[in-house]
Order: C-alpha cells, then sequence, then structure tokens
C-alpha cells in the first residue's frame, strides 16, 4: 500500500506525495484500428513496448514530430486510450479497470489543441463549474473551488463573459481552469498552445510552469516545439512509437545533430550558441535562452 503524507500548499491545496510513481506506464503497445482490412497486416503501432515513470511534481516535456506516438502516450495517461498490452497505473490505478476510469481522471486532466472542444457553457463561471457539478459537489465548495481556478489562471474579472467572445488564449485559460476545479494531481497539455499566436503561446507555457511550481502539479506538456521545452526539469522525445531520449533539457539539447535527425526545428537561442562555440566562445551547455547565452559572453 502506498504510503500517503497530505503537505499543506497553500490554505485550500494539498500536495500528495507518493513513495511510488504519479504514473507508471509499463511495456506499452498501441496500434490504431486500421479503416480497411487490406492495411491492417501492415499498420505500425503508435506505441511499441513504452515505458515511462512520471513523479508527483515533475514537469516533463514530451517533445516529437506528427505522428512519434507523443499524444498516442498522453492519451494513455488518463484512460482515453487504454494499452493493448502491457499496463498504465495512475497512483496505483490500473487503466483497463473500467470501473476506476472517473478517479483516474479526476487525478490527470486534459487540456486538449482547441479549447473550443472543452468549453460546455455559455458563461465562463458556469463553465468552470461544469464537471464539479456533474459530480455532485456541493454549493458551498463548489463556488469555492471555481474561484479558485479562475484566479490560479488570470480570468476571474471575465466570469460573466460568454465564452465565443474571449481571446484564442483566453479560452485556453477557461479550458485549464476547468480542470484545475477538480483539484488533479497532473495536468497533460496536449499541443495545448499550436494554435495560438506567438506572445498567447508564451503566456499559456508561463502559466503551466506557475501551476507547476505554485502547486505542486505534474504536468507533461505535450509539444513538436523545442523552444516550449527549455524550462522543463525533464524532456522525454520519441520516434516511431518509441523513447529515443529522455534527460534534462541541457543533456538532450547537447545533442543538435540527433534533435535535427529527428526532424525537430531547433531554437534559435540553441543554434546561436552552437555558432558560438564553434568559433571559441565557452558557451555552457546549460545556456539553453538568449538571456542565459548572455550572461555567459558578458562573465
Amino acid at each position: 500500500m502506498q504510503e500517503i503524507v497530505l503537505v499543506p500548499a497553500q490554505e485550500t491545496h494539498y500536495t500528495i506525495m507518493n513513495t511510488l510513481p504519479l504514473i507508471a506506464i509499463q511495456n506499452v503497445t498501441y496500434t490504431y484500428p486500421a479503416e480497411g482490412k487490406k492495411t491492417r497486416s501492415i499498420t505500425s503501432p503508435a506505441l511499441d513496448g513504452v515505458s515511462l515513470n512520471i513523479a508527483q511534481g515533475e514537469y516533463i516535456a514530451l517533445l516529437g514530430h506528427n505522428g512519434s506516438g507523443k499524444s498516442t502516450l498522453a492519451r494513455h495517461c488518463n484512460a482515453l486510450l487504454l494499452p493493448e498490452s502491457g499496463h498504465v497505473l495512475i497512483d496505483g490505478l490500473d487503466t483497463l479497470d473500467n470501473s476506476l476510469h472517473q478517479r483516474i481522471r479526476d487525478k490527470v486532466g486534459m487540456i486538449f489543441q482547441n479549447p473550443d472542444n472543452q468549453i460546455i457553457a455559455t458563461v465562463v463561471e458556469d463553465d468552470v463549474a461544469w464537471a464539479l457539478r456533474v459530480r455532485g459537489i456541493p454549493l458551498p465548495l463548489l463556488r469555492e473551488r471555481v474561484e479558485d481556478a479562475m484566479t490560479a489562471v488570470g480570468i476571474e474579472t471575465l466570469r460573466r463573459f460568454p465564452p465565443h467572445k474571449l481571446s484564442g488564449g483566453q479560452r485556453q485559460r477557461l479550458a485549464i481552469a476547468g480542470v484545475l476545479a477538480l483539484r488533479p494531481q497532473c495536468i497533460i497539455a496536449d499541443e495545448a498552445t499550436s494554435m495560438l499566436d506567438p506572445l498567447s503561446r508564451q503566456d499559456i507555457v508561463s502559466l503551466l510552469h506557475h501551476l507547476h511550481q505554485q502547486y505542486n502539479l505534474t504536468v507533461i506538456h505535450v509539444t513538436h516545439l523545442l523552444e516550449e521545452a527549455v524550462l522543463a526539469q525533464r524532456i522525454v522525445v520519441m520516434e516511431q512509437g518509441h523513447i529515443v531520449m529522455d534527460g534534462t533539457p541541457s543533456t538532450i539539447f547537447a545533442n543538435l545533430e540527433q534533435l535535427r535527425a529527428l526532424k525537430l526545428a531547433l531554437p534559435e537561442p540553441l543554434v546561436l550558441a552552437e555558432r558560438l562555440r564553434t568559433i571559441g566562445f565557452p558557451i555552457s551547455r546549460h545556456a539553453l535562452t538568449i538571456e542565459t547565452i548572455a550572461q555567459e559572453i558578458t562573465h
């Protein structure tokens, strides 16, 4: 049995510290059903014997180009997809047990590429409250959680707005608030910035980091953009249904040629640092942003 210790993080938020991984992916294989019988025999698995442990409180960037298997793996983490073989355990709960799916999804919330797919109500405040109402949460607790969630993502002043009048970035914040209201242990952001302009994209990435630090949330940030992974604690890179790289940002970004071979576009700061090293500047491998590169040069 897991040893669970509740540690106050704020007045109304608690961190759950487990001796076991929050998410344990154990030798998982999954193949999408083929449309026609003739192609079924040559369909490659989207996941091919993947194993990965994710600890409570980690911020992981799950990287890979389209078709690498990263979104498929993410959707196994809250039972949207179930493994053909192997197991996925969420805080000890096996996703293959259908009776546990509601508990699993309360523990692991998911934010999708298009926030409109998650917005249901006609008013912001009601949309944040929707999942709580479905679960029969008492009204006083519901109001508290809705207020906390809206404040956490910075949309409390928009509570009476209709969602269709919000910007793309604000709608994505609304989608995050709806998940936060359930008090999950983990949030998965599955290409959640890909429909946003660069400034809004940066804004949502900053929000995810803030929520991770403020509430010790586990964050799985699924993206094909390396610049979004620079500040993650750990990067996992996928290719053809396999994990091919796993380490800290400085370790992963030390091998730019492998990242190029994986068809990942390198952020400009990394390319700049690489060029500076070739002409003799001793730029540290830990310098991954323009600011840290500038500090290396001036010192």
